[in-house]
């Protein structure tokens, strides 16, 4: 890859499996550099978990030097105490991101299956589907954390290459053409 490649981790929190997923970007294309889960188990303590999901992030960290952390934001839920280990969860990730320098911004699951899709009410089958067209993989998914957490990635890429919020004035395809080059395949 290039030298102004960039790297995001994607993370999409839980206390019983955080997925993470990670992508190299350059000037033409994507690479996806590893994607799975940690699992942790039910019988564990809460804070021991805590603490595990801290350690495999900073591993994450340490082994591939992320330049951007984009993490899921949690879904309003009934129950209120899942809503809490939830925010713990995901707090922890951010921590370990911010104390690692990198900049952390998050994405509600309706922006991230947007991003991807097209459809902000996207099934998680129909945003693995389109993962694997974006970056060419023919492998199965075993576990959907890891296709949200690099769903993530993706959408953070995505927002990052939007274009301008103030864009330039066109007259037609041959003046959008003149003026942006760099757009055209």
């Amino acid at each position: 890859m290039q030298n102004n490649s960039k790297i995001i981790l994607g993370i999409d929190p839980g206390t019983l499996l955080m997925g993470y997923g990670l992508i190299e970007v350059g000037q033409k294309r994507m690479v996806l550099l590893e994607m799975n889960v940690l699992k942790l188990s039910p019988q564990t303590d809460n804070y021991e978990r805590l603490r595990l999901i801290h350690k495999k992030v900073y591993e994450l960290i340490e082994r591939f030097h992320p330049d951007h952390f984009a993490i899921e934001a949690p879904f309003f839920g009934k129950n209120v105490q899942s809503m809490l280990k939830l925010g713990r969860a995901q707090g922890v990730a951010i921590a370990t991101a911010m104390h690692a320098g990198i900049p952390v911004t998050e994405y509600s699951p309706r922006k991230i299956k947007q991003s991807i899709t097209g459809n902000g009410n996207a099934a998680k089958e129909q945003v693995w589907k389109m993962l694997q067209q974006l970056l060419q993989l023919q492998e199965e998914i075993k576990y959907y954390d890891a296709s949200d957490a690099l769903a993530v990635a993706m959408c953070h890429h995505f927002q990052g290459t939007a274009l301008p919020s103030s864009p330039r004035k066109v007259n037609g395809w041959k003046d959008f053409v003149a003026k942006n080059p760099k757009r055209i395949k």
